[in-house]
């Protein structure tokens, strides 16, 4: 088999299922409970934040345990818009971004806010001159992906936070599920006030993930109960699940074979470049070094998935959490191209575990496909 579909889910690494399982079996007492038993959980509980906040270059109590991607986001921008409604209603983010910042912008939007949506140019970027321009008095918060789900895109975050750095009633959130153990997390220096990751992403545990938030920053709960989380977050805390993120976070993150990731992206650009009728939608020098997304004139982006599935070879149709709807992709679409070209277009993602050899074969496969299927057109 050959799994390139790591944006969509990562395979768990089998240290971390270990993990998960030897602290799940042996540590099963409520962090919350008075006893020892409990008291021993709470200091496992601890320490795992401690060693996220560390690999974050962060405080620990400005992580916060969550269940994910979609749920971090939800928390972060509901949050933080509730919480300071009454500096202002107005939010930025941009037309490429993640179902769980666009939806929940529109629900905000139809709460009373008023959303701004910033165009990206053909290579999936952001222009800066006009987020500054869209920047208002009102504006308490900006939410920009970090890395692209569909095309790989990286934002330009060191200037966003500068742009916003003198803005004490401006908030930067940015969706850095695509991002971690990819590029650099520099949140400091990036004067990020918010930063939600998924540990499914990074060959850790579905369920699980972190919203780093700056200690200063407020947040309205979105659920009520026990005041778990420092409050943010309440339900009993799931323990196995928080020591398992540490450590895909930890073996992520001492990854050194990003060349070897970005060789293998370059390898796929270049030859499906080469292929007749072929078009890439990912910008080498604006991409994150493990997601490529092309479109085959002629074939809808389905046919090619499951064309390649017949050959034990798995890709997706742009993001994951759409691709059963068979709509062309707004994330390209918002880059000029063409609805055809937008339906028809698949996504290959990759992870520190994939292969050149791998890469060979995709290749080599997907080129047979498309003549197959060319022939069966005409």
């Amino acid at each position: 088999m050959i799994y390139f579909d790591n944006s969509a889910t990562t395979k768990p690494n089998n240290a971390v299922l270990e993990t998960y399982t030897k602290v799940a079996s042996t540590y099963f007492a409520n962090p919350s409970s008075l006893h020892r038993f409990g008291a021993k959980s709470k200091e496992l509980l601890d320490a795992s934040r401690k060693q996220i906040a560390t690999m974050l270059k962060v405080l620990p109590e400005e992580v916060i345990f969550t269940s994910g991607g979609t749920e971090g986001n939800n928390l972060a921008i509901k949050g933080l818009a509730y919480s300071y409604q009454n500096r202002g209603k107005h939010i930025i983010t941009s037309s490429i971004e993640h179902p769980s910042v666009r939806l929940v912008m529109e629900k905000l939007a139809e709460a009373g806010f008023r959303i701004t949506y910033l165009n990206v140019d053909k290579n999936g970027v952001i222009k800066l001159d006009e987020l500054e321009r869209a920047l208002t008095e009102e504006t308490i918060l900006v939410s920009i992906m970090g890395v692209n789900n569909e095309v790989g895109s990286i934002q330009p975050l060191h200037e966003i936070g500068q742009l916003l750095a003198g803005r004490e009633h401006t908030f930067f959130h940015v969706d850095f599920v695509q991002g971690i153990g990819k590029i650099p997390v520099m949140i400091k220096d990036h004067s990020i006030d918010l930063l939600t990751v998924s540990g499914h992403k990074f060959h850790g545990l579905r369920g699980t993930g972190v919203l780093f938030k700056r200690k200063n920053v407020h947040l309205l709960p979105e659920m009520s109960g026990g005041g778990q989380e420092m409050g943010y977050r309440s339900g009993t805390e799931n323990l196995a699940g928080a020591v398992a993120l540490a450590k895909a976070l930890r073996l992520t993150l001492e990854q050194e074979q990003q060349a070897r990731l970005i060789a293998i992206r370059d390898f796929l650009l270049t030859e499906i470049a080469d292929m007749p009728d072929m078009t890439v939608h990912t910008k080498k020098a604006v991409a994150a070094p493990h997601i490529v997304c092309f479109s085959a004139k002629g074939h809808r982006g389905e046919i090619l998935v499951h064309a390649l599935e017949k050959e034990d070879i798995y890709i997706s149709t742009t993001s994951a959490c759409s691709s059963k709807q068979k709509l062309a992709s707004s994330t390209l679409k918002a880059m000029g191209v063409t609805d055809e070209e937008a339906t028809g277009a698949v996504r290959v993602s990759l992870s520190y575990e994939n292969r050149m050899s791998e890469a060979e074969i995709f290749i080599q496969k997907l080129q047979e496909i498309i003549e197959n299927l060319n022939k069966v057109v005409k």
